[in-house]
C-alpha cells in the first residue's frame, strides 16, 4: 500500500464541513431553552432540552452558502491576519527583524532550549492572566525566522507558541473570558481555588516544553528528523550571514511593538478592546515604523499588499474552518450534542464523571470554540449535574478550563490557531501529527489533577450553603469577550 498522504488543510476543512451537515440528517434536533442575562448573553436554561417538531435537512446549496457566510462571520479574524501581515512586512522592510534575530542569535545561540522554555511560560503566563491569544499572531514569523537561524524549523515556532498559548488558557489564573465566567455561572467565588491552578502551572508548561524541545533536538540532529522538511520556508530559503546591528531606530521601533502590545492587552480586558481595534492599534504602530525608520510611502504602501497578499491562504483557511459549527448551528444539533454528551455522566461515578466533563468539554470545543460562549452553553448543564453527583462545582470548572484550553492547540475551528500555522506555512494535518502527543499527555495529565481534586474535596470551601438541582438560570455575569 502506498504511503498515506495527508489532504490540503482546506480540503480537510471543507470535508469536515460536509461531515457537519450529514450529521444534521442523522442527530436528532432539537434545542434547550436560553435566557438573555443582562450583559446581553444567551445562557442555555437545564432541564429544558426539547426535540424539534419537524426535522429540516440541510441541503448542498446551503452548505456552499455556509462558506460566504462563514467568511463574514470571521472577517475581524481575517482582516485583522492580513492586516497584521502588512504591518509586519513594513517592518521586515526597515530590517529590525534581522537585527532582532542577530541579537537573540548573540544570547540563545548555543542555548535554544532556553528560548523554547521562555517563550512557552511567558506566553502561558500571558494567557493565564490576561486572556492573551490573538496577540501571538505577530511573533510568529519573527520565532520562525528565530528557529531558521537556529537550525531548527517553522515547526518548532509554532509549539512554543501554540503550547504557550494552550496550556495558559488551561491553567488559567484569572483570565477574564473564561475562568472568571465560569466560576459566576457556577455562583462560586471569582478567582477561587487559585492555590491549585499556582501549583500545577510549572508542571504542564513542563510538559510542554519537554514536548517541543524533543522535537526540536531531533531536528538539531539531523533535519531529515523535521516533519516540514517537505515544505518552503514562509520566509524563502534565502540564508543569511550577517546580520545589521540593532540601531537605535530599531530598538524604537521593537518598543513600541512592545509598547503597542501592551496598550491592546490593557484595553482588552478594561474597555472590551478586540480584533477591530487590535487592527487598529498595529495600523497605528505600522504608520509608526513608517516614519522611523525611514520607509517611503510608496515602498510601505508595496510592502504592506505584499504582506497581506502572503497571508490569503490563511484568511481562506480561517473563514472555512468557521464554516463547520456554522453547518451544525443551522442544522439545529449543536444542543443535541451537547445534550447527549453530558446524560452519560449522571451513570457513573464522581471521579469517573470529572474525567468525563473533560472530555465532553474537550469534544464540544470543536463545535463551540469560543471559549466564553462555550462556558454559557455547557456550565449551566455542568453545575446541576455536579451537584447530583456530589462533585464540587470548582472541579467542574476546572474540568471546563482544562477541556476548552488544551483542545485550542488542535482544533481547526479555532481562527487563532489556524492563523497561526497558516502564517507559518504549515498544513493543518502535519500539525495534528506534531500536537496529538502533546495532548494526550496534557490530558492525562489533567484527568490525574481531576481524580485527584474529587478525591480531595478540592473546592469544596466555596460550594453555595445550599445547593439546588433546579431549572433557575445562572447568576448575571458581566465579564464577556
Amino acid at each position: 500500500m502506498g504511503k498515506f498522504k495527508v489532504p490540503h488543510t482546506l480540503t480537510l476543512l471543507f470535508g469536515m464541513m460536509v461531515i457537519a451537515m450529514i450529521a444534521t440528517w442523522i442527530v436528532p434536533q432539537g434545542f434547550f431553552a436560553t435566557e438573555t442575562l443582562a450583559n446581553g448573553r444567551a445562557v442555555v436554561v437545564p432541564g429544558t432540552f426539547a426535540l424539534v417538531e419537524e426535522r429540516s435537512y440541510l441541503t448542498p446549496w446551503q452548505l456552499l452558502t455556509a462558506i460566504p457566510r462563514a467568511f463574514a462571520a470571521a472577517q475581524d479574524v481575517i482582516f485583522f491576519v492580513m492586516i497584521l501581515g502588512g504591518v509586519l512586512a513594513i517592518a521586515r522592510a526597515t530590517g529590525t527583524v534581522d537585527a532582532l534575530i542577530g541579537r537573540l542569535l548573540e544570547r540563545f545561540g548555543t542555548r535554544p532550549h532556553m528560548l523554547i522554555f521562555m517563550v512557552i511560560f511567558c506566553f502561558a503566563m500571558a494567557s493565564s492572566f490576561i486572556g492573551t491569544a490573538g496577540e501571538y499572531i505577530p511573533f510568529v514569523l519573527i520565532l520562525v525566522a528565530l528557529c531558521k537561524a537556529m537550525r531548527l524549523d517553522a515547526m518548532t515556532a509554532v509549539g512554543m507558541t501554540v503550547a504557550g498559548y494552550g496550556i495558559g488558557y488551561g491553567i488559567s489564573a484569572v483570565n477574564p473570558f473564561t475562568l472568571l465566567i465560569a466560576q459566576q455561572i457556577a455562583d462560586i467565588p471569582i478567582l477561587s481555588g487559585w492555590p491549585l491552578r499556582a501549583a500545577i502551572f510549572l508542571p504542564f508548561v513542563l510538559i510542554g516544553f519537554h514536548h517541543v524541545w524533543s522535537y526540536a533536538q531531533k531536528v538539531i540532529a539531523d533535519p531529515n528528523n523535521s516533519m516540514v522538511k517537505d515544505l518552503p520556508c514562509p520566509l524563502g530559503d534565502k540564508h543569511a550571514v550577517d546580520y545589521p546591528k540593532l540601531t537605535i531606530a530599531h530598538r524604537l521601533i521593537l518598543a513600541s511593538f512592545v509598547l503597542t502590545i501592551g496598550v491592546v492587552a490593557y484595553n482588552i480586558r478594561v474597555n472590551d478592546w478586540y480584533l477591530y481595534e487590535l487592527g487598529a492599534a498595529f495600523i497605528a504602530w505600522g504608520l509608526f515604523v513608517t516614519v522611523i525608520g525611514k520607509v517611503s510611502a510608496d515602498t510601505a504602501a508595496k510592502k504592506f499588499i505584499e504582506g497581506a497578499m502572503e497571508l490569503t491562504t490563511t484568511a481562506m483557511l480561517i473563514g472555512v474552518a468557521r464554516g463547520i459549527s456554522l453547518i451544525l448551528e443551522d442544522g439545529q444539533v449543536l444542543h443535541s450534542l451537547v445534550h447527549g454528551m453530558s446524560l452519560p455522566l449522571s451513570y457513573v461515578g464522581a471521579e469517573a464523571a470529572a474525567v468525563g466533563m473533560l472530555v465532553i468539554q474537550t469534544l464540544l470545543n470543536f463545535f463551540i470554540p469560543s471559549g466564553s460562549g462555550q462556558a454559557y452553553v455547557t456550565m449551566p448543564l455542568m453545575v446541576p449535574l455536579a451537584d447530583l453527583l456530589e462533585i464540587p462545582r470548582q472541579v467542574a470548572v476546572l474540568a471546563y478550563q482544562f477541556g476548552d484550553g488544551f483542545s485550542n492547540m488542535i482544533i481547526p475551528t479555532n481562527a487563532i490557531l489556524m492563523g497561526i500555522i497558516g502564517i507559518a506555512g504549515i498544513p493543518y494535518g502535519h500539525w495534528f501529527r506534531f500536537c496529538l502527543p502533546l495532548m494526550i499527555k496534557l490530558m492525562l495529565a489533567a484527568s490525574v489533577v481531576l481524580v485527584l481534586a474529587v478525591m480531595f474535596d478540592y473546592g469544596d470551601d466555596v460550594q453555595p450553603v445550599e445547593l439546588q438541582v433546579s431549572q433557575k438560570a445562572p447568576a448575571t455575569v458581566v465579564v464577556t469577550k
